[in-house]
């Protein structure tokens, strides 16, 4: 199975671009859900669709809240304040996704994706 996506309702269509021009799958929040809804509707539906949740949402990078061994995967992304920094770290993630095939590689992990590096917890 080809690796697919859910982007949360923050991901703009530049990441969402990235993955589908990379040949992911990637399902948008807001055609399957209200963009306001919880976090945990936001979580369920990324299961449900069999798909690794893209977020910039800070709360899903918290392993108390959402523990990585409880979903397919999870990609939370840092940017912080400065936008500027996306490009950059598209191409770490690209990279990282394109040595890492497998789907089943995801689950469980809670990758949080820096400029430079890509933080694995599980």
């Amino acid at each position: 199975m080809s690796l697919r996506f859910f982007a949360d309702h923050c991901i703009s269509n530049f990441i969402i671009q990235m993955f589908r021009d990379a040949g992911y799958g990637v399902f948008r929040l807001r055609d399957h859900i209200p963009a306001d809804s919880a976090d945990s509707v936001v979580i369920s539906k990324a299961q449900e669709l069999d798909s690794i949740l893209v977020s910039l949402n800070g709360d899903f990078a918290d392993i108390v809240a959402y523990p990585p061994a409880n979903y397919k995967g999870i990609i939370a992304l840092q940017v912080g304040n400065h936008p500027e920094i996306m490009p950059r770290l598209m191409a770490t993630l690209k990279d990282y996704l394109s040595a890492h095939l497998d789907v089943n590689h995801y689950k469980g992990k809670l990758l949080s994706v820096e400029v430079h590096r890509i933080r694995v917890r599980e």
